[in-house]
């Protein structure tokens, strides 16, 4: 039974198409087989099977397949959501791996990848059913993965420096504002305001942790929510899009858009109308 808050590939061996992407959601991605070499920001992962990745999403990634097959099981899912999940605990924070570390990768062998393995295989066989028990049962499944991948991580967390912690929690802040708030007209001079901090100071920061700009930034998190209007409200014209979004200017929110997703936004369209008759 699927879940509007999480989307879930099991032992995918699809056609990839290879471009830069980001996405608000959280992101767990395993690699089961193949030869892949994964982009995330400006680090490269070279993969071994047995290879798990946690992502923070906004950061743009691509993985680099090398011939076939390529195997791997993804998820994504609502940060918010899990939060409500897991409000019955108020000591543990299942997303402080993902929220701390961002983008990182372990290695699993043994008894650790037989037991994930395990668990992706579980998550599967609910995520197929349309049954309301096993729509529980996925749930259920989910969040023991998620506390499989709180241990997984503790070490990588343990050895972060505390200078390194205070300026992801500082970047977190600026994450925050952006999302708050890009719809409307941002300025480094603004979040200078908000968060009490040198302005270029705040955007050196930004670029170390993350790998790209903060205006970079805003731009992707715009398109990311343009995608999402155009695909849940086909009746908004392209100019309302853009308005809705931050952008002064149509022309300018098309050349944005077709920068970053390759297309333009009327192509784009008609190709998720495509996907979605077809589906």
């Amino acid at each position: 039974m699927k879940s509007m808050h999480i989307t879930f590939s099991y032992r995918s061996d699809r056609k990839y198409d290879a471009i830069f992407h980001s996405h608000a959601e959280y992101e767990i991605y395993y690699f089961h087989q193949g030869q892949c070499n994964y982009l995330i920001g400006d680090r490269i992962y070279v993969l071994q099977p047995g290879d798990l990745i946690i992502m923070h999403g906004m950061t743009l990634h691509r993985p680099h397949v090398k011939g076939t097959p390529y195997i791997r099981s993804v998820i994504q899912f609502d940060p918010g959501y899990v939060e409500k999940l897991f409000q019955f605990s108020q000591r543990l924070n299942v997303l402080q791996p993902f929220q701390t570390l961002r983008n990182h990768r372990v290695h699993l062998t043994g008894e650790s990848r037989m037991m994930f393995e395990a668990q992706l295989a579980k998550l599967d066989q609910f995520w197929k059913s349309d049954d309301a028990v096993d729509g529980v049962g996925f749930t259920l499944a989910f969040m023991e993965l998620l506390l499989q991948i709180y241990r997984l991580f503790q070490q990588e967390l343990a050895t972060r420096s505390d200078f390194r912690l205070l300026k992801e929690e500082l970047t977190q802040c600026i994450i925050d504002y952006i999302g708050e708030h890009f719809h409307e007209d941002i300025h480094l001079h603004d979040l200078e305001a908000a968060l009490h901090l040198n302005r270029y100071y705040l955007a050196k920061t930004f670029k170390e942790v993350t790998g790209t700009t903060i205006f970079r930034y805003l731009a992707e998190r715009r398109i990311n929510e343009a995608k999402l209007l155009i695909l849940l409200e086909p009746d908004l014209s392209i100019t309302e899009v853009a308005y809705r979004i931050g952008f002064k200017h149509a022309s300018h929110f098309s050349r944005k858009f077709r920068q970053l997703v390759a297309m333009t936004p009327e192509q784009y369209r008609k190709l998720s109308q495509r996907y979605t008759n077809e589906s």
